[in-house]
């Protein structure tokens, strides 16, 4: 059983044990619920923000402990001043350290896009997303099938969510539907979570040319930057560059000047 297969195994567990304790309907009552949020792909798209999609995350499988000092409330603010398109922010616990809360209190300090950054693999977890206060919920090829990731997408989009689609190889485009947002190249194997650009830069090719497309993991430098926007990204996740800092939100000010 390689990673993705344990934490997908730990999600099914947490989300059946969520659901007896706070229910889909206790959730349509939370404020947020009921609340128009901003939306990713048009942050990505509308020419005013700098296309980055900076995280919150504490650690991660692979390395460990990133930051376990700053805060959401420290970081967050600075994160919008930089001009993100968006924010991604950790909601698993078990194995990235996230939390609920973390999604909860960044939309209460930031009116930029809140990604909701787990491992969907159920429509409570959607139901919840939208109840946090997120703007978008990412769905991973590699656990889903296309039926299942459509019926996941449905409901996003009924609850007035966007969708980032992550893939991983040519053959996962294919349970892409046509109600995603956004498609996101995953550039670390999640199964031995190794990093190379040039798996955005060869699947950039396999794309439409209408698909917003971003690059997730694995992007350090401006030239990381100029390189992925040569071959067609309009989005950059990144997360563990500025985590690692002792002022992630600072980091992401000096990073967002130096790509202007």
């Amino acid at each position: 059983m390689n990673i993705l297969d344990k934490i997908v195994a730990q999600k099914k567990t947490e989300v059946a044990r969520q659901q007896e304790f706070v229910t889909i309907d206790k959730l349509r009552k939370y404020d947020a619920y009921n609340i128009e949020v901003p939306s990713l792909k048009k942050h990505l798209t509308d020419g005013k923000h700098n296309g980055i999609i900076s995280e919150y995350k504490r650690k991660s499988p692979s390395k460990g402990i990133i930051n376990n000092i700053s805060t959401v409330e420290n970081v967050v603010p600075l994160y919008e001043k930089a001009g993100v398109s968006g924010i991604s922010v950790l909601t698993d616990s078990e194995f990235f350290g996230g939390n609920k809360s973390d999604l909860i209190a960044a939309r209460k300090v930031t009116t930029v896009p809140i990604l909701r950054k787990d491992f969907m693999i159920s429509s409570y977890q959607v139901h919840e997303a939208k109840a946090i206060g997120g703007s978008a919920i990412l769905l991973i090829a590699a656990i889903l099938s296309y039926d299942e990731a459509h019926e996941l997408s449905k409901l996003a989009k009924d609850l007035g969510l966007d969708i980032l689609m992550e893939v991983h190889s040519k053959e996962e485009l294919e349970i892409v539907n046509p109600l995603v947002d956004v498609v996101g190249v995953n550039n670390r194997n999640l199964k031995t979570f190794e990093v190379s650009l040039q798996q955005s830069i060869d699947l950039a090719a396999a794309m439409p040319n209408d698909v917003v497309k971003i690059s997730e993991s694995g992007i350090y430098t401006p030239e990381d930057i100029f390189l992925l926007r040569e071959n067609g990204f309009q989005g950059f996740l990144i997360g563990e560059n500025f985590m690692r800092t002792k002022n992630p939100g600072e980091a992401c000010i000096e990073f967002s000047n130096a790509i202007k």
